[in-house]
């Protein structure tokens, strides 16, 4: 019964996503105990957050370089960055702060400064009260170790379900150590991190336990956003911060498309505030 179970579940997020169903006849075909299992289903919402320049109003990797002491990198270190290999790169950042004796306790008082978004706190602390209705996660490309501190100074921690980026740790002496978050097959994304496949992986994962998604929210600002934005269903919806590369690159690809093509809403935005109107409007109060 359980390889019945997992196709089933298959079947469902192939199909709302638009993809060829690999097993179409089994859910034509299903059995009434599949289809009761399926009424058994827990609808929700889905939000998806970014978090540099979404989440937070900055890069979390760039503000780091406020505890070295002149707020300045070496060449040797700002010139080694290739194209797509961001997270090596910050390993290499991270080690350059180590050589300079600065601690992580150090480190952590200046990753706490980092400013929320207009609004965000707001929409996380609403998040928090509607946990019933209302799954949250991040996927992002900063660190494990960023993300936590800057969620527990907030006091907003409670409102994530998972966060989806780059491990990191400190090793015996005290220097962090990036690891890239997964390795994967698209030509569009950065070599340790495809949005995408963290997205339609989380939602085929937790269809299995039981857990669907009536809608989902995707909030983001950058041109790595575009990638899992693309996988969302209509009924979905986009949320581009005005003015930056997810707005632009979405403009484009709808001129491109023209019009009949079944595509999310897309809603930009400036505050969380205006996030957290459409969201009320989802979900009963």
């Amino acid at each position: 019964m359980h390889h019945i179970d997992d196709a089933w579940s298959n079947e469902l997020i192939w199909h709302s996503y638009g993809f060829p169903s690999p097993q179409k006849c089994l859910c034509l075909n299903a059995p009434k105990s599949e289809i009761s299992e399926q009424r058994r289903i827990i609808m929700k919402t889905l939000l998806v957050f970014d978090f540099d320049h979404t989440l937070v109003d900055d890069n979390s990797d760039t503000w780091v370089i406020q505890c070295i002491p002149d707020q300045c990198l070496p060449d040797l270190v700002k010139n080694s960055y290739q194209k797509g290999r961001w997270t090596e790169y910050m390993g290499r950042v991270m080690s350059y702060i180590g050589d300079q004796d600065i601690s992580p306790d150090t480190i952590r008082s200046v990753m706490e400064t980092i400013p929320f978004t207009d609004g965000m706190i707001e929409l996380l602390t609403f998040i928090v009260s509607n946990k019933n209705d209302i799954d949250c996660i991040i996927i992002s490309d900063s660190n494990t170790v960023f993300i936590d501190w800057i969620l527990q100074v907030a006091g907003v921690q409670a409102a994530v379900d998972q966060v989806f980026t780059n491990p990191a740790t400190f090793d015996k002496r005290g220097y962090m150590e990036i690891e890239c978050y997964h390795s994967h097959q698209c030509s569009q994304c950065p070599v340790n991190l495809c949005k995408r496949k963290v997205l339609v992986d989380f939602l085929a994962g937790q269809l299995k336990g039981g857990v669907d998604y009536q809608r989902t929210f995707y909030v983001g600002d950058g041109g790595n956003d575009l990638c899992p934005s693309n996988s969302l269903r209509e009924g979905d919806v986009v949320f581009p911060r005005k003015g930056y590369t997810l707005e632009r690159l979405l403009s484009r690809q709808s001129a491109q498309q023209g019009e009949g093509s079944s595509n999310p809403r897309v809603i930009g935005w400036t505050s969380g505030r205006e996030i957290l109107m459409e969201l009320k409007a989802c979900v009963p109060l």
